[in-house]
């Protein structure tokens, strides 16, 4: 099983899957076409599979990866809310330690005022320190009015020391609740964190199996047939998206380098094997091939009578003729073909033929999405 450097990627839409699936398996250098000038040419083999049928073992690997990536993005989700839930538990327990102290301190600041104040009327046959003797004199209703000076004082502070005390006490008690919160929420953190990867430690060996089985359809020239996969839910009314979710650009369209003997022509997405690629508008699929240099590839022709490519697939999710909604799944990126790694190879065309392609970027701005 081969293994590749990770590369993080830029998460917009499924921030917590995608990062995390591309750490297991995206080169460290930027995945790219191979060196035949264009990543291949437009006498690919048509597909002769028929749908849902998956030589070289089957469409087993495809539904799996699927499967996993959507245990992946569920577990993921459930990691990092679990994750925040655990912070917050234990930002309120450190709060209510610090109110704690606080209170404990005030009762602690009390109790001396009481011992002082019992000190001084022990010394004095009930009188007070030097403010409160000030206020006595010789006269005895200033003497009772002294007296009574000292009692009201005496009563307040020892119902301030009442209510601090009982304050001290609902917070130890809102803090062993806290604490106790907190530690069921680190164990359901460490579970989940456990789940998380053991599901990308599976999907890590899906990926390659399901590479394994593209490559040899590559080779052999011959699809091994739509994968039907369970397509997202989607409540989106956009008529245009981009190709893959969540990516990281990688080469652009019209770049020049030894990885090419012409320049691009199209517009890298650097992905993990297996991540779903979508149709980025509405309209039909007019080519599904396998081998030469695009690998696994699927074009569609759009109602606007504009043509997509998407290449070095490593598994086909619709048939050639059949109709494609926008998003709609139409197949798995991986790195068929002349490809030095995990990436989608995407072009924006007028023709469905290599060769007349247009900036992808330029072309998607055009219909509102942006790169």
């Amino acid at each position: 099983m081969r293994s590749l450097p990770c590369r993080p990627l830029v998460a917009p839409v499924l921030p917590v899957l995608l990062c995390a699936l591309v750490a297991l398996g995206v080169p460290g250098a930027a995945a790219a076409d191979g060196p035949d000038g264009s990543g291949g040419t437009a006498e690919n083999t048509e597909n002769t599979g028929s749908a849902g049928s998956g030589g070289h073992g089957g469409p087993s690997a495809s539904v799996e990866v699927a499967r996993l990536y959507v245990e992946a993005q569920s577990a993921t989700a459930r990691y990092e809310a679990g994750r925040r839930a655990a912070a917050v538990q234990r930002a309120r327990v450190k709060h209510l330690e610090r109110l704690l102290a606080k209170e404990r301190y005030e009762v602690s600041v009390l109790h001396e005022d009481l011992g002082r104040m019992a000190t001084a009327q022990y010394r004095t046959g009930g009188g007070l320190p030097l403010t409160a003797r000030l206020l006595l004199a010789d006269n005895p209703d200033e003497l009772l009015r002294g007296r009574r000076v000292v009692g009201q004082a005496d009563l307040a502070v020892t119902n301030t020391v009442a209510r601090t005390q009982r304050a001290a006490a609902r917070l130890a008690t809102a803090r062993r609740s806290a604490t106790r919160a907190r530690d069921v929420l680190d164990r359901r953190e460490a579970r989940l964190a456990r789940l998380k990867r053991d599901i990308e430690a599976k999907l890590e060996s899906a990926r390659w199996t399901l590479q394994e089985e593209a490559d040899a359809s590559a080779a052999a020239g011959r699809c091994r047939g739509a994968v039907r996969l369970a397509q997202p839910e989607s409540s989106s009314t956009r008529a245009w998206v981009t190709p893959v979710e969540s990516y990281e650009l990688s080469a652009g369209f019209d770049s020049a380098g030894a990885r090419w003997a012409a320049r691009h022509t199209g517009q890298d997405f650097a992905v993990a094997i297996g991540a779903p690629v979508r149709s980025v508008g509405a309209g039909r699929v007019v080519r599904v091939a396998c081998g030469g240099g695009f690998g696994v590839e699927v074009v569609v022709r759009h109602e606007d009578g504009s043509y997509t490519q998407y290449a070095h697939l490593a598994s086909v999710a619709v048939d050639q003729g059949e109709r494609v909604r926008t998003g709609q799944w139409v197949g798995q990126a991986g790195t068929t073909g002349n490809s030095t790694g995990p990436h989608l190879h995407f072009e924006t065309r007028v023709t469905p033929d290599l060769g007349s392609g247009v900036d992808p970027v330029g072309w998607l701005a055009e219909r509102g999405v942006g790169l």
